[in-house]
């Protein structure tokens, strides 16, 4: 029995799970109905009496569950590969690191498996979900953000929602029946509230009038006596986990003198405000340890100065010269960052944000409530054929009648075949003893007496099949696979595939244009998990932690997020790949769950490495080859080989080439000898002609100058000769004049 008062929370989520149920229940019909009848429960009980009755059997060919799992894999070929853009160039780095976590979150997830679940569900009841949640215990009690499938059956949304992601759904809720240790094993901390809970145990699992064939099980099938599922009443209880939306105020700060733009909750909001900052010489400086260095680098700087200003006054003193001028003492003030909002340094504002709460309540009893980091709902639907409401059509709803057409030709020429090897007799009323007929009949070989005039047995034959019946049946299953996207070649159906290799790759490829419609759900989906998710990281992962993934070739890749980086004194001035701040868009490539052709792709990438274009790691990658790094070793190590012989071809041919060069340098050399030999004869005979030219050239100068100075000492005579000459001659002139003056008187 509940309790006659009830927290106003519980009772208001288990009001709206009342509600929610009720405006579901056609859907969960329908969605039951499909998922039976894929597994093959495809007729009801009144139509298997029917068909008994005629003498026809009730079976099913069943072909949705092949072309449901064949969608299937072609939709989940591949490991889905989500991209992280920042939307500030300063996170680039950190993107990157982002990118890994979501790849780990993946991989610890079993995230493959998950996914193919909710492909399943999205096919079959039209709908798939996925919940984004924090494991607290996991990697030993420090955590872990991670991922898992959730029934369709067990979901409960909004019925006023219209949006294809749920995101004006007022509510979500999950609602199943819970064992109390699979409660408590699921909330430990919260034991004694759990053993006191009680809670409604009847199921709204629907119930179908389909013909149970034994194959199938499924969850909370409704006892008709004791109207529980199963095992005993006290030791279930339904459990409620609800997520809702609602406005809070935040604050978005903004730092002038950072550049540093952040979103805060109120209590946050409070501490931010008492964060100490530091003004050194009117720079604001927020980080602890750059102002702590920067002060005292700053007081070194300056005692230094003082040092230097003393000495420098000491000697103006003595020298009366100018004092000079003092050095000014940095000034280094402590602040609060509400004192930083004073001076206007910061600005505030406060704004609305949507946020999700989730309230999760076992039986009648509220465990917890808290606020989730995102404005998205954690729980995220994959909608199929939306009617914009949150009860979608499957694929399988809308080929049922495909595939009862094919059961009902399928019945009918089974019952043909029956009726056609057992003949029908037309017996004349009387005229024999049907049991001892019918056992004579049966019996191969045995003839049977009858009287002719009594009238003559007649056998009937039937009719035969239509060739158009068969076609009939061919064509509803092909119809089939048409509605889930699918053809006959890309299954493998080598009569439908064309005869040469481009054409089969060609229509491979336009093959899958169809499908990639409900890739498009998938990868909506999965871009919304990713928000989520990293919503949920920065919450959770505020400590240093490394990451190791496996990739496909086998390597390892190694991440670290929020590693501190430490100067000498042990104190952390920086953080590496801090994921707790900024802002990142999710990306979902396009295509990354789909297959491609690998013939046609290894093809492609085997001409970009022809043309040097990428190397063969990349081609490597897109082979099945398993042992990836033990070929690339084994081929580095050829490869090393081959460049060690060419290097000895080339040493061998720099030997050859020296040698040959070293016999054509000898032979060179010989020829010089002779040649030296040679010149050197000839210079001896070169040395003593040009020793007698020296000499005659001496003894001609030697002659030359005994000749010139003859000729001076001649001319030297002459001059005199002429000088005396001269003189004789002035000295007669002289006498003549003279003498007759002399004798003058003597006559």
């Amino acid at each position: 029995m509940l309790e006659n008062k009830m927290n106003p929370i519980v009772q208001e989520t288990i009001d709206l799970y009342d509600t929610y149920s009720e405006k579901r229940e056609t859907w969960a019909q329908h969605a039951q109905e499909d998922r039976e009848f894929r597994f093959g429960k495809q007729w009801t009980s009144e139509q298997e009496a029917k068909l008994k009755s005629r003498g026809q059997a009730p079976i099913v060919v069943n072909r949705i569950h092949p072309a449901v799992e064949s969608a299937k894999a072609l939709i989940t070929s591949n490991r889905p590969s989500f991209r992280v853009s920042p939307r500030e160039d300063s996170d680039n780095q950190t993107a990157q690191a982002i990118n890994g976590l979501l790849e780990y979150i993946w991989q610890i997830s079993d995230g493959e498996a998950r996914l193919r679940t909710i492909v399943d569900d999205y096919y079959v009841t039209g709908i798939g979900w996925m919940l984004v949640y924090q494991d607290p215990m996991a990697d030993m009690g420090k955590g872990e953000v991670k991922l898992k499938d959730v029934d369709p059956l067990d979901v409960y949304p909004d019925p006023n929602s219209r949006e294809r992601n749920l995101d004006d759904a007022e509510n979500i809720i999950i609602s199943r029946l819970y064992t109390r240790k699979q409660a408590i094993r699921m909330e430990p901390m919260y034991r004694k509230k759990i053993n006191k809970a009680s809670s409604d145990l009847g199921s709204d699992r629907p119930v179908t009038d389909g013909v149970d064939n034994g194959a199938t099980s499924w969850p909370e099938e409704a006892n008709t006596m004791t109207d529980i599922t199963f095992g005993d009443g006290d030791e279930y209880v339904r459990g409620y986990e609800r997520y809702n939306k609602f406005l809070t105020e935040e604050y978005r700060v903004f730092e002038k003198f950072s550049g540093l733009e952040d979103l805060l909750e109120k209590q946050a909001m409070k501490e931010y405000l008492k964060k100490p900052a530091w003004v050194i010489n009117g720079q604001i400086i927020a980080e602890p340890t750059k102002a702590k260095n920067m002060a005292q680098q700053l007081m070194q700087q300056y005692k230094q100065q003082m040092m230097q200003y003393q000495q420098m006054a000491m000697q103006s003193q003595q020298y009366g010269q100018q004092m000079p001028q003092q050095p000014q003492q940095p000034q280094i003030e402590q602040i609060t960052y509400k004192e930083l909002i004073d001076q206007d340094q910061i600005d505030i504002i406060e704004i609305p944000v949507w946020r999700i709460k989730q309230t999760l309540v076992i039986g009648d009893k509220l465990l917890y409530q808290r606020v989730l980091p995102t404005e998205f709902y954690p729980i995220v639907c994959f909608i199929n054929l939306h009617t914009r409401t949150p009860y979608p059509v499957s694929d399988v709803r809308m080929v049922k009648d495909l595939q009862t057409y094919i059961n009902k030709i399928r019945s009918l020429i089974i019952a043909h075949a029956t009726t056609s090897t057992n003949t029908k007799i037309l017996v004349p009323e009387g005229s024999v003893d049907m049991k001892e007929f019918e056992e004579k009949w049966a019996q191969p070989g045995v003839a049977i007496e009858y009287d002719p005039a009594d009238g003559a047995p007649m056998p009937i034959n039937p009719l035969p099949m239509p060739n158009e019946l068969y076609k009939n049946e061919m064509d509803a299953k092909a119809d089939i696979d048409h509605e889930l996207g699918l053809y006959e070649m890309m299954m493998g159906n080598t009569a439908a595939a064309p005869d040469t290799y481009k054409a089969t790759i060609s229509l491979d490829e336009f093959g899958q244009r169809k499908i990639r419609s409900k890739l498009a759900d998938i990868e909506s989906g999965l871009r919304r998990v990713g928000q989520v998710t990293i919503s949920f990281m920065q919450q959770l992962y505020t400590t240093q932690k490394i990451i190791q993934l496996i990739q496909p070739n086998s390597s390892m890749t190694e991440y670290a997020i929020n590693k501190g980086i430490y100067d000498d004194k042990s104190s952390v001035i920086d953080t590496l790949n801090n994921i707790t701040k900024g802002k990142y868009d999710v990306i979902v490539v396009a295509g990354s769950t789909l297959p491609t052709n690998r013939y046609a792709q290894l093809e492609i990438y085997m001409d970009a490495y022809k043309n040097g274009i990428i190397d063969r790691v990349e081609v490597l990658k897109k082979t099945e080859i398993f042992d990836i790094e033990g070929v690339l070793k084994r081929t580095d190590e050829t490869e090393q080989l081959k460049q060690q012989l060419q290097q000895l071809e080339q040493n061998n041919k720099d030997l050859t080439g020296d040698l040959q060069t070293r016999e054509r340098e000898i032979f060179h050399t010989k020829q010089q000898l002779e040649i030296e030999k040679f010149k050197n004869t000839l210079g001896k005979i070169s040395n003593k002609a040009q020793a007698a030219e020296s000499v005659y050239s001496q003894r001609v100068s030697d002659s030359e100058r005994d000749i010139s100075k003859e000729v001076s000492q001649q001319e030297q005579i002459t001059r005199k000769l002429q000088s005396e000459e001269e003189s004789l001659e002035k000295q007669l002139k002289n006498l003549k004049r003279d003498k007759p003056s002399k004798e003058s008187p003597k006559e």
